[in-house]
């Protein structure tokens, strides 16, 4: 059974920084993408970022020049470096990992910028 688990959220105050962490376990194939949703409330999900076992990175538009991706050794682990945090980053933050058969979700982790 693969399992997928977020954590790192938090209460921050604008321009603070956060860092999130992903990780996939249970399966012994390394994930192809792995990538960070989030959704505010009233809204639908939407892309943050995302990165393949090969090093390719993408990023939503919104948070391109203020968000990091990244992968460690472990290719089914995934962190986002969170900085220059604005209101409207306020959402909870899900992990997708994508085995290119299927792909999995995790529960979320609450993130909330305010003053």
């Amino acid at each position: 059974q693969v399992q997928v688990e977020e954590s790192g959220g938090g209460l921050v105050q604008p321009g603070g920084s956060l860092r999130l962490s992903c990780v996939s376990s249970g399966s012994a194939r390394t994930a192809y993408t792995m990538g960070w949703y989030r959704q505010a409330p009233g809204a639908q999900r939407e892309f943050v970022a995302s990165a393949t076992s090969g090093g390719v990175i993408n990023y939503g538009d919104s948070v391109k020049d203020r968000f990091t991706i990244s992968r460690d050794g472990t290719e089914n682990t995934i962190y986002l470096q969170m900085n220059d945090l604005k209101a409207e980053d306020t959402a909870v933050y899900y992990c997708n990992a994508d085995y290119a058969i299927n792909d999995f979700w995790g529960q979320g982790t609450q993130v909330t910028v305010s003053s």
